[in-house]
């Protein structure tokens, strides 16, 4: 995405956050000279419009990294899980339909145990498509949407990412 759209979303954020009243309870994360210290190896370093540690009321929290991730100048939504051990998703495309903006995700395990088929097959099976198109908020209160679609993508990816588990593929 371009870094105008990440400083945007960004925006809607902050101003959501002073009057927020939700489920969600959001924290800025500081930057120096907008890079992440001390976060994780991959994240480290790269350049950041922002960075928010996301919780909901009795889930997981995430992170959301607005970040440079290839240090090409193209931004992605990158989503860490609570313990930053891995990445829920990362977020690059943005579609245009109709004069609305979505970010879109596609659901591709690359996992190394050769079950990936199976994961895609459940994935698109039980959520409709591999793609996720998440709304781009157009102002604060588009924000809590937001919020629940990010949410919503990541336990769609864990609960696919894990099927194998549950079933004897």
């Amino acid at each position: 995405m371009k870094k105008e759209i990440a400083i945007n979303i960004t925006n809607h954020i902050k101003k959501w956050m002073k009057s927020n009243n939700s489920f969600y309870v959001i924290e800025e994360i500081p930057t120096t000279f907008n890079t992440l210290q001390n976060f994780q190896q991959w994240a480290n370093g790269k350049q950041i419009v922002s960075a928010f540690h996301l919780n909901k009321i009795e889930e997981e929290s995430y992170y959301l990294l607005f970040i440079d991730w290839h240090r090409n100048e193209n931004y992605y939504l990158v989503i860490y899980v609570g313990n930053k051990s891995t990445t829920a998703a990362e977020i690059r495309e943005v579609h245009d339909l109709n004069g609305k903006q979505s970010l879109v995700w596609k659901y591709n395990p690359l996992k190394r145990d050769g079950k990936n088929a199976e994961r895609k097959a459940y994935f698109k099976q039980v959520f409709g498509s591999l793609q996720v198109d998440i709304p781009i908020p157009n102002s604060s209160k588009d924000v809590d949407q937001f919020f629940n679609d990010l949410y919503k993508l990541c336990r769609n990816r864990q609960s696919a990412d894990r099927i194998t588990d549950v079933f004897d593929i």
